[in-house]
């Protein structure tokens, strides 16, 4: 198969890698990525109070969810997003932050197909664990010894953020790039993802750069704005000032999580404005996007790479592209989509604290 390697990547190029994109072993070698972020974050946070820093980690969980679904108009008439990764890492440090976005991606793969299972660790390593470490660390060497209230935390979030969404897009496009070079027939063509680097990189960075990176800037500088005046106690776990224990700075924080909820339900209630950039709900990087943005194919080859083609059907969502099939408006579909996931994030975050505290007071009256 001949891919034109001067047209664009089909579709926005959004960090949501989907099922097909990535070899088997690419996919293999990020799960192991992200277990072991996992697995050090859940480590760490076990030395916390667990059951009182669920609840902040399931409303930053629900805020990225939300963020995630207001698609931005971006060069080339493609779309993308913020991730909320910042503000997470933030408030909740890089631990807190991983599960965090981990769990909102997941969400959004089980239940609406955006992402792959396939491809699951890899856009958790991408967004919530690259995105998380490097957002935490740039904020604190930026703010390091500023007061809670100073500007300079502020802007310290705002390239914080920048970074975090740019980094997490380049490692998308590199793991998309290099699919072609490793991962081909023997006649030469693309199992997965049929881009090279030089395709892949451009298409990937150029929107991120100009437009989606500003939008996690300016969400995360605002929201530390706000957080100064409103709850400067949601900051101090990561200032690096506080006197307490950073862990017992983050679980009293957590008397916030109501206006934290609110919050996350009035923005929810503007979701439908995410899809006005695109027209529709969702409907990037499918088989028959790539075929259209591929046209020159070899007489007698198959328009959409092997293994990606077979990969692609591996999940059926039960809401594929936020777009539930009883719904005929694609505004209130989105909206809905909206509203089962923030709630079913509320749902599991309740019966998780009731567990956790159940089986806390078994071991005290033991």
């Amino acid at each position: 198969m001949i891919y034109d390697e001067n047209r664009p990547a089909p579709g926005d190029c959004p960090m949501h890698i989907p099922d097909g994109y990535l070899s088997p072993s690419t996919c293999a070698v990020l799960y192991v990525g992200a277990a072991t972020g996992w697995y050090s974050a859940l480590k760490r946070l076990k030395r916390v109070l667990l059951g009182r820093i669920i609840p902040l980690i399931s409303v930053f969980a629900a805020f990225s969810f939300v963020v995630m679904m207001f698609n931005l108009p971006l060069p080339g008439g493609t779309t993308g997003h913020a991730l909320g990764v910042t503000i997470a890492a933030i408030v909740l440090g890089p631990s807190g932050a991983i599960l965090a976005l981990s769990i909102a991606i997941t969400i959004q793969a089980l239940f609406f197909g955006d992402g792959g299972i396939s491809t699951l660790g890899a856009n958790c390593f991408n967004m919530a664990i690259v995105g998380s470490l490097l957002a935490y660390a740039s904020y604190r060497l930026i703010a390091a010894g500023a007061a809670l209230t100073s500007r300079r935390r502020v802007v310290a979030a705002a390239i914080a953020g920048y970074l975090a969404v740019n980094a997490a897009a380049l490692f998308a496009a590199v793991e998309l790039g290099i699919q072609p070079m490793f991962f081909h027939d023997a006649n030469g063509t693309p199992l997965y993802a049929p881009y090279r680097l030089g395709v892949a990189i451009p298409a990937m960075m150029i929107g991120h750069l100009t437009l989606a990176g500003f939008a996690e800037a300016a969400i995360s500088a605002g929201l530390v704005a706000y957080l100064q005046v409103a709850d400067p106690a949601l900051l101090r776990s990561t200032s690096g000032i506080v006197a307490d224990a950073p862990d017992a700075a983050l679980a009293t924080a957590a008397r916030s999580l109501q206006t934290l909820w609110v919050a996350i339900a009035a923005l929810m209630l503007f979701t439908p404005l995410g899809i006005l950039a695109a027209g529709t709900a969702w409907g990037e990087w499918s088989p028959a996007e790539l075929a259209r943005a591929t046209p020159h194919a070899t007489p007698g080859m198959p328009p959409v790479p092997a293994g990606l083609q077979r990969l692609s059907t591996l999940w059926t969502a039960p809401f594929p592209a936020y777009a539930p099939s009883f719904v005929k408006s694609h505004a209130f579909g989105y909206l809905l989509s909206a509203m089962f996931g923030v709630g079913f994030l509320l749902a599991v975050s309740l019966v998780l604290r009731r567990l956790l505290d159940r089986q806390q007071r078994g071991e005290h009256s033991t």
